[in-house]
C-alpha cells in the first residue's frame, strides 16, 4: 500500500535491534517504553488509555485504523507516546467515524511507524521483557538513537500518575452508552451514593459505570490528603488505574495507609489502585517480563473463571502479602499473579484488571455491584 506522505522510519530498542518501516501520524523521534497489546478491537480506547502514558504501544493485531476515530470512545486527552503496528488503513468506514485515523495521530503528536514485522517484536519484548527504545522518522544514525536511548529513564521508579492526574476537584455525571446496560435492572437511590475518586489517570468509562451503578462521583487528584477525601463525607472511596511504578506513588500510598487503618469506608481499587493497596498492606511490588495488555486474561479462583481487560506492567508480590490480613480473591490464571484482594474484617478489596471494560468483556462488571453493596450495607 502506498501513501503520498509516506517516508522511511525506523524502530530502535535499547539492544540495538532495529527495525526499518514507513512513517505515519506525526514526524519526528520519540521514545518511552515499548510494550504490546493483544486485543483485536477497541483501538482508541486503548491508545487514549492514561495507563499507557509514557509508552510506546505495539498492536499485535496486524490491521489498525479501519473504523477511523469518533468523538465518543476516547478514554482521557492523554495517549501513547507513539505508535507501532504491522499495517494501518488510510481509509475509515464506519457510522460513527469522524475523522481519519491518521490525522487523529497527527493532532496528539502521536508519532507512528508501519509496515514492520510485528510477530517478531513481539517475540523480543516476551523473551527479553519489556525495553526502552525509540520510534524516528528523522535521519539518525544508529549510534545517536542509542545514545537517546540511553538517556530515557527506566519504568522501574517512576511514578508518572502525578503527571496524568487532574489538578483539581471536579463531578461526573454522565453515564455508560452500551446495550448490556439495557438488561440490568436500575439499582438508582433516590438519595445517590456518593464517592470520591482518586485520579491516578483514570479512564472515562470506569467513571460512567460508576454514575450508571447510582452513584454521585467527586473526582480528586492523586496528591489528595486523608483530610481531603473525609472532608466530603464519602460513602464510598475509589482508587483509579494509572502508569508506573506503584512504588514511586508516595503519596497515593500514604493515603491508602490512612484510609485502611480507618476502615470504616469501603473502598474500591483497579490496577494501580489495586498495586497501591498492596503496597499500603505492607505488601511488595515487582515489575512483570512484559506486563499483561490485552482483552482475554481469564482471572479466577475455585474454578470461577472471568475472562478480563488487563493493562499494567507491575504485580503484587503474594508472599508479602502472606500475614497482612488479607485474602487474594483472583488470580492471573496465565501465570498466577495476584489478580484480586480483599481485607478479611474491612469493606476494602481491589482487583488487577479493568472491570468497565472498555474495551473488553463485560464479565466483570458485577465489581460495581458489589462497592455499591458494600456502600448500601453502611448507609
Amino acid at each position: 500500500m502506498s501513501y503520498p506522505f509516506e517516508k522511511d522510519a525506523k524502530l530502535v530498542l535499547s539492544n540495538g535491534i532495529t527495525f526499518s518501516g514507513y512513517s505515519f501520524g506525526a514526524v519526528g523521534t520519540t521514545l518511552g517504553e515499548i510494550v504490546f497489546n493483544t486485543g483485536m478491537t477497541g483501538y482508541q480506547e486503548v491508545l487514549t488509555d492514561p495507563s499507557y502514558f509514557g509508552q510506546i504501544l505495539t498492536f499485535t493485531y496486524p490491521e489498525i485504523g479501519n473504523t477511523g476515530i469518533n468523538f465518543e470512545d476516547s478514554e482521557s486527552d492523554n495517549c501513547v507516546k507513539g505508535l507501532i503496528v504491522r499495517n494501518y488503513s488510510s481509509n475509515n468506514s464506519n457510522w460513527r467515524s469522524k475523522l481519519n485515523f491518521n490525522q487523529w495521530l497527527i493532532n496528539n503528536n502521536i508519532v507512528g511507524i508501519y509496515g514492520i514485522d510485528t510477530r517478531a517484536l513481539v517475540k523480543i519484548l516476551r523473551s527479553n521483557g519489556s525495553m526502552n527504545g525509540l520510534i524516528t522518522s528523522e535521519k539518525n544514525d544508529l549510534e545517536s538513537c542509542l545514545k537517546l536511548i540511553s538517556s530515557a529513564p527506566d519504568m522501574k521508579g517512576l511514578n508518572l500518575s502525578k503527571e496524568v492526574s487532574t489538578k483539581k476537584n471536579y463531578f461526573w455525571n454522565e453515564t455508560s452508552k452500551t446495550a448490556f446496560d439495557k438488561r440490568q435492572k436500575s439499582i438508582h437511590n433516590k438519595n445517590k451514593l456518593k464517592i470520591v475518586a482518586i485520579d491516578f489517570g483514570i479512564k472515562k468509562s470506569i467513571l460512567n459505570r460508576l454514575v450508571s451503578h447510582g452513584c454521585e462521583v467527586l473526582v480528586l487528584p492523586s496528591n489528595s490528603s486523608f483530610k481531603d477525601v473525609l472532608s466530603h463525607n464519602p460513602n464510598g472511596i475509589f482508587f483509579s488505574n494509572g502508569p508506573g511504578d506503584p512504588s514511586s506513588v508516595l503519596e497515593g500510598i500514604n493515603l491508602a495507609k490512612s484510609l485502611i487503618d480507618y476502615g470504616k469506608i469501603p473502598m474500591f481499587g483497579i490496577c494501580l489502585g489495586h498495586q497501591i493497596f498492596g503496597l499500603a498492606l505492607g505488601g511488595e511490588t515487582y515489575k512483570l517480563t512484559f506486563g499483561h495488555r490485552g482483552l482475554n486474561h481469564p482471572c479466577g479462583i475455585n474454578n470461577i473463571v472471568e475472562i478480563t481487560s488487563q493493562n499494567h506492567g507491575f504485580a503484587i508480590d503474594p508472599n508479602s502479602l502472606s500475614d497482612k490480613g488479607v485474602e487474594i480473591t483472583h488470580f492471573n490464571l496465565n501465570d498466577k499473579t495476584v489478580a484480586g484482594l480483599k481485607l478479611i474484617n474491612k469493606p476494602i478489596f481491589s482487583v488487577q484488571y479493568h472491570p468497565e471494560a472498555s474495551p473488553g468483556p463485560h464479565d466483570s462488571d458485577y465489581l460495581f455491584e458489589k462497592f455499591v453493596s458494600l456502600m448500601l450495607e453502611r448507609c
